[in-house]
């Protein structure tokens, strides 16, 4: 969101992000994560909503994800009020995050144009608005389709299990309910901003304008304003098995390893004996967060094992990076299918559908995509892809035309609403 905010403000737009106070303690330092992102982006206005009385998120019962949607509603009272202080002729929108989508009643209600910032993939985006329609009817959940393919509008055969996991569970789950909801509710808002850039998503995206993704209603606009990118639970065996297959391709490499949950250990104590004497001069273990846009815009980087996050993905794109697919969680698995199936900047892992990554398939993939044929195609559709992603960002680019599109629309939006 902060690099949306950059773009607001490189188009002359002053800019106030609008936050609430986690409900849980994210590190043992005294700067929190608000502190973080403030110091961070000095050009962004920072408002805090005051606290409200915290939800137990320990407490059994509840998913803490439905817990911090009702807590994200609570604060609507809050919100409305920090907008009723602004005087009305200097707002000219409100952008919210993917999450926050109950917001839209308070914005709705004061006439304020509204928008959803959706950060993940247009890909992602265009199969959970077409997901209703697979759901709808249904007396049981998508997960006992197992691995069979869906077919959604302008997205690659997509195999059921590799949905968000909470969406494969009955159509009357809370969470299930609840995920949909938010899906729903965020292309019911005026326009869709999303991070990602046109040529990379074309089908997705012309499928989202299209009218087959939802046939009984018209989507809002969808603006590609992307790339923006930021400027700058392993145990023990599965760390171990990554490790043998590393050191067997022979590639040099930038390993940043976490510890295990709950556990405390040395390197030499986490890794396969002898493995740091075996890579030194060719291999850097670290245990803690790379800087991941230096590492990956380095000239000696040759692949990128990632778990798809889509941020991630971005990043390796506009560095001209292939991919190695890991995927755990959320929409990566989703993610990957489109990654190796219609982007073609990735091959996968296969380890990730039984949860282990073997040596031998480490190392073969490694020397795949760094040596081996399949590698050379990754690099030169890479290569084109960082270039498209570059003209879109450019004066006159895809992307930079979309914006433009947005205020253009969101002004023209302002002058009917005073008429």
């Amino acid at each position: 969101m902060a690099e949306l905010a950059n773009v607001f403000l490189k188009h002359g737009y002053d800019v106030t992000m609008v936050l609430v106070e986690p409900p849980f303690k994210l590190s043992d330092s005294g700067t929190t994560a608000i502190d973080r992102i403030a110091a961070s982006n000095p050009s962004i206005s920072f408002h805090v909503l005051p606290s409200l009385l915290a939800l137990d998120f320990a407490a059994p019962g509840k998913h803490p994800f439905l817990l911090m949607l009702q807590l994200l509603h609570y604060y609507n009272e809050q919100f409305e009020a920090f907008l009723r202080a602004i005087d009305r002729k200097s707002l000219h929108s409100v952008v919210l995050d993917m999450f926050c989508i109950d917001a839209t009643d308070v914005c709705v209600k004061l006439g304020v144009p509204v928008y959803t910032f959706f950060a993940g993939s247009a890909s992602c985006l265009s199969a959970l608005t077409q997901l209703p329609a697979f759901i709808a009817g249904r007396q049981t959940g998508l997960k006992e389709l197992g691995d069979t393919p869906l077919d959604f509008v302008g997205v690659p055969p997509m195999p059921a299990s590799h949905l968000i996991k909470e969406l494969l569970e009955h159509p009357e789950d809370e969470m299930c309910k609840a995920m949909m909801n938010i899906w729903k509710r965020n292309t019911e808002t005026m326009g869709v901003l999303l991070n990602t850039f046109e040529s990379l998503e074309s089908r997705a995206v012309q499928s989202l304008k299209g009218p087959l993704c939802v046939p009984e209603r018209i989507l809002p606009p969808i603006y590609c304003v992307g790339p923006l990118v930021g400027k700058g639970a392993k145990d023990e065996d599965k760390v171990k098995e990554i490790a043998v297959g590393l050191d067997r391709s022979g590639q040099r490499f930038l390993w940043s390893v976490r510890m295990p949950a709950g556990l405390e250990l040395e390197l030499d104590a986490l890794l396969p004996q002898g493995f740091l004497e075996r890579t030194r001069g060719r291999g850097l273990v670290i245990k803690s967060w790379a800087p991941q846009m230096d590492v990956l815009g380095h000239r000696a980087t040759g692949a990128f094992v990632t778990h798809c996050g889509w941020n991630s993905v971005l990043e390796a794109i506009v560095a001209g990076v292939p991919m190695l697919c890991l995927p755990l969680e959320a929409e990566q698995k989703m993610n990957k299918v489109c990654m190796t199936e219609d982007m073609g900047v990735a091959v996968e892992l296969e380890g990730y559908m039984t949860g282990f990554i073997k040596a031998d398939e480490v190392e073969a993939k490694v020397r795949l995509v760094i040596e081996g044929k399949e590698g050379s195609q990754l690099r030169a559709r890479l290569a084109a892809l960082r270039e498209e992603a570059e003209a879109a960002l450019q004066e006159g680019g895809s992307s930079q035309a979309a914006f433009a599109q947005f205020l253009l629309d969101v002004d023209n939006l302002e002058r009917q609403l005073s008429e």
